[in-house]
């Protein structure tokens, strides 16, 4: 491994760590020229996942492109950047999961209300209304009465909410 420092390709490892739950591996390294210390990650590398979009075009699944999503449903709102990172590594590993060599933008945006719901409901607003492409202010109170559903669910239950069918607005399988 080259050094960011200095390019030399002389470096020692001198710590491992598995991390996101063992599917990678953390590895502290010493430069043997300069004495300073970086960090490099080994993960698996995965065939492509291609996405379907509405329009029927096909592009390569962008774990960034799902980030800045998240980030921006949650601009604005008590939601730490970590738990944004950790609802995405559940997203990927849910699409990565299924073996599947495509899936639909459909799916994903299912996956992504599912998480998003249960870490903060004005950040899952913010998304509903572009992943469900809201036309008027009705479609607004339709979101906002299912959550109103969902919490009096949640007071009756204590329990894990069942997953709601985002385009019919009825009760699907639980996630």
């Amino acid at each position: 491994m080259r050094c960011p420092f200095c390019n030399s390709l002389e470096d020692k490892v001198v710590d491992s760590r598995l991390v996101k739950d063992g599917k990678v591996i953390r590895r502290r390294r010493e430069c043997f020229d300069c004495g300073k210390r970086f960090t490099t990650y080994e993960y698996i590398e995965q065939s492509p996942i291609l996405v379907i979009k509405r329009d029927g075009k096909r592009e390569e699944f962008q774990r960034d492109k799902l980030l800045n999503g998240l980030r921006e449903a949650c601009h604005k709102r008590p939601v730490p950047a970590e738990d944004i990172e950790n609802i995405v590594d559940k997203i990927e590993s849910e699409i990565l999961v299924n073996g599947k060599k495509e899936i639909f933008s459909v799916e994903i945006g299912k996956i992504v209300m599912k998480y998003l719901r249960t870490l903060d409901e004005v950040a899952y607003v913010r998304f509903a209304s572009v992943y469900r492409e809201f036309k008027d202010v009705e479609e607004f109170e339709d979101i906002l009465g299912e959550l109103d559903r969902l919490r009096q669910l949640e007071a009756l239950k204590g329990s894990e909410l069942p997953f709601f069918d985002d385009e019919n607005n009825k009760k699907g399988d639980k996630k």
